[in-house]
């Protein structure tokens, strides 16, 4: 089998372990992946503002596929270079057709400046300097990169299907966690549109892609790529769908897959 000629992975649960980081064996065989001349994309949930860390501990300085499939970032220059927003009324009319079958759900957004903000009663996950507070409506104002909404008593398989029932093709929704939240992007904007604009810009083909994930939110990724691996820790239905399931994010799953050619 030929070496790739493009190598995109996911990073929380994938690359990125339970504690934060990523293993000496991993990082370097990243290394010798850009060193061979292969381009390295981190494809992820992420916002922009989360990359530093992950960029410092791999010395990774390329492109970055962020928001899930939302924004393209490039980590050297610390800017985004495309953005596919969804807008104000369709995230509106979203989000009135979740609240309506849902009524529990509390919102939250990543705005295309970068920020975050949300509801009074939707309670984050993790710490957001700067965020803002305020009415959906307002927050929603110029549009949003994701549309978040957490449910306090529904696991995030069950709460996708019930959500996806009640928007249909409005928008995209998908989930990367193990509690209620969903993740919500303008129609047709995933982590396989993303990446697939990016190496259409480098002249590499589906084909001579390979692609590493762990969650619902890879699926489309997985499924676009030429050769797609599921990492041993990863949702059932990646597993399953996956071309190839290696070890887990714990025991360098990914490394030992590229470690074949690199």
């Amino acid at each position: 089998m030929s070496a790739p000629l493009l190598v995109a992975s996911d990073l929380d649960g994938t690359l990125v372990r339970r504690d934060g980081s990523v293993s000496p064996r991993t990082v370097q065989v990243l290394r010798r992946v850009e060193e061979a001349g292969v381009p390295f994309v981190m494809v992820t949930g992420r916002p922009p503002r989360w990359m530093a860390t992950i960029s410092e501990e791999t010395g990774h300085r390329g492109l970055a596929v962020c928001a899930n499939g939302a924004l393209v970032y490039d980590l050297h220059r610390e800017e985004v270079v495309s953005r596919s927003l969804l807008t104000a009324e369709v995230a509106g009319e979203v989000a009135a057709a979740l609240r309506e079958a849902l009524p529990e759900l509390a919102f939250a957004v990543e705005r295309g400046d970068e920020r975050f903000g949300h509801e009074e009663r939707y309670v984050p996950s993790m710490q957001h300097p700067g965020a803002r507070t305020g009415e959906l409506e307002q927050l929603l104002d110029g549009g949003v990169v994701k549309l978040l909404a957490r449910h306090p008593g529904m696991g995030p398989d069950a709460l996708l299907a019930a959500a996806r029932e009640a928007v249909g093709d409005r928008a995209t929704l998908t989930h990367s966690s193990v509690d209620g939240l969903l993740e919500i992007s303008a129609a047709g904007v995933t982590k396989a549109s993303g990446l697939a604009a990016l190496a259409g810009d480098l002249g590499v083909e589906a084909a001579d892609v390979i692609a590493f994930g762990d969650m619902p939110n890879d699926l489309p990724m997985l499924a676009w790529a030429g050769r797609s691996v599921a990492v041993g820790n990863a949702h059932p239905e990646v597993r399953e769908a996956a071309g190839e399931v290696t070890a887990s994010v714990e025991e360098d799953g990914v490394a030992q897959v590229l470690e074949r050619w690199f």
